[in-house]
């Protein structure tokens, strides 16, 4: 399987929800998969079959049938149901595959301990992967070689970008960018309502949110700045910004949002256990 390379690959995704179509929708979007490659798999047949309608991936409702022919399992089931998921079709796995999970807290060692031999890789992406900018963190197991990260890897790497992290750190990687896009929008809304508040219309308060947002992320991105040398260059002494910056930091908004980090990578350190 490690030679596989993702121009043919066959891509099993069992788990077709918000996450999953993500992924796929990232890939065929990316232009190096074809839809063809990619088999969908959910018990709801309503989302299948709009899965395919928008991305054209081959689907079915039942794993068992598909598994033994593809050459990466992505498992994206909610977490209270995957022992029962995998007990359906991993008769059918054999040792030339690779599972790839994305379930939150969910362990690789629980997963080896379910699968015997066979490789397992764990990440966390977001559904940002859909537009190409997800930011996703990823371990291995025990029987994971290097060429398997370096697959999984480039297959994260056509929907945005990923780190490889220990596994101890895979909850916090959930709290911070799994949950993140969340707390994004949850700031983009509240900039927009400061905006009406202030007198803009709420379509043009919203656009200038979202484009400030977006400016400012990739400004960190494509300067290799540290965000406080940024702020700094924002901030003229006795101006406008500093004295937006006294209210948040009046309001808590970091603390609010290094607790909403938290909480989230506690939730997931809970669904493990």
């Amino acid at each position: 399987m490690v030679a596989v390379g993702i121009d043919n690959i066959k891509i099993a995704v069992i788990g077709a929800g918000n996450m999953g179509g993500a992924l796929m929708t990232g890939w065929v979007r990316s232009g190096k998969i074809v839809p063809e490659q990619i088999t969908a798999v959910d018990v709801v047949a309503d989302l299948l079959t709009q899965r395919q309608q928008d991305l054209g991936v081959r689907i079915s409702t039942e794993a068992q049938p598909v598994v033994a022919e593809q050459d990466v399992i992505f498992l994206g089931v909610k977490p209270q149901y995957w022992r029962a998921t995998v007990a359906g079709f991993k008769d059918k796995l054999h040792k030339e595959q690779l599972v790839v999970s994305f379930m939150a807290g969910v362990r690789v060692q629980a997963l080896e301990a379910e699968l015997g031999d066979l490789p397992v890789v764990r990440m966390m992406p977001n559904i940002l992967a859909q537009i190409g900018a997800c930011g996703a963190g990823i371990c291995t197991g025990e029987h994971a070689t290097q060429p398997h990260l370096a697959l999984v890897l480039e297959l994260l790497n056509l929907v945005g970008t990923a780190v490889v992290v220990s596994e101890a750190q895979m909850d916090a990687v959930t709290g911070l960018a799994g949950s993140g896009p969340a707390y994004v929008y949850t700031m983009i809304d509240a900039l927009a309502d400061g905006g009406v508040r202030m007198g803009l219309p709420k379509e043009d308060a919203l656009k200038l949110a979202a484009q400030t947002v977006l400016g400012a992320a990739q400004m960190v991105i494509e300067s290799g700045l540290h965000p406080a040398v940024l702020k700094d260059r924002v901030t003229s002494a006795g101006g406008t910004t500093i004295a937006g910056l006294h209210a948040l930091e009046r309001g808590g908004l970091r603390a609010a949002l290094m607790d909403a980090v938290e909480a989230a990578t506690r939730r997931s350190e809970d669904l493990g256990k």
